[in-house]
């Protein structure tokens, strides 16, 4: 495994900056990504539904029980949640693996857009905010499964794949905006290219992509984008 730590400079370059938290799955789809309006928002934000729907989203389909299980739920509890995703669009019923004695839930094919620019102290901001507090405690989670246990349990071609940086830059928002994109372009096109690949030796991969500015630190005054 490689763990980087990069210093650099950035050229100048100008784009509006919109910031979402996206949310990918790699099964064949021709559906655009889903800016979600705040009916979803709020039928999303509860700390159980995101982790199921990231679960559905890492692992693929699963039954209520197998849900239930995963999460130390009872039945009941994951039925009734799995039913709220679904009224609004984020899971579907997937007929392929269903029988008449257990349903198979799938997520909605498509990425998913939560706009975090909402009024402070407002309903719209607490549901943005707890559903990504909650995406983040799963990303952490798996990054610290990996790191705790990657390298007993994997085979060393697979830790050696893997890859840790961490990049720190002085950029202007409308420097950071056009990175960001032209990342978000790389990865894009992989999962293009690798949509929907069930071939023999592969198994779920996630990266994590996060581009922030450091809080603790001021902006330069006088630039273009003040």
């Amino acid at each position: 495994m490689r763990v980087q730590r990069s210093f650099c400079n950035a050229s100048l370059a100008k784009k509006s900056l919109q910031r979402y938290l996206w949310i990918m799955d790699d099964r064949p789809t021709v559906t655009p990504n889903r800016s979600i309006d705040m009916t979803s928002l709020k039928g999303l934000a509860h700390p159980l539904r995101v982790r199921i729907l990231d679960a559905l989203s890492t692992y693929g389909p699963n039954t209520s029980s197998g849900l239930a299980e995963r999460f130390g739920e009872s039945s009941g509890s994951m039925s009734y949640h799995l039913r709220q995703l679904e009224k609004h669009g984020f899971v579907q019923e997937d007929a392929s693996r269903g029988s008449s004695r257990e349903r198979w839930w799938e997520r909605v094919p498509g990425g998913i857009e939560v706009d975090s620019v909402y009024p402070p102290r407002s309903a719209e901001r607490a549901a943005s905010d707890l559903v990504q507090r909650e995406w983040q405690v799963t990303r952490d989670a798996l990054f610290n499964d990996f790191l705790m246990q990657g390298a007993d349990q994997l085979e060393p071609r697979w830790y050696e794949a893997s890859t840790i940086d961490t990049v720190n830059l002085r950029l202007t928002s409308s420097q950071l905006a056009d990175f960001v994109a032209e990342l978000q372009a790389v990865a894009d096109r992989y999962i293009q290219r690798y949509r929907n690949q069930r071939a023999p030796g592969t198994r779920p991969v996630q990266l994590q992509l996060n581009a922030f500015p450091v809080m603790d630190a001021e902006e330069i005054p006088g630039g273009e984008d003040s």
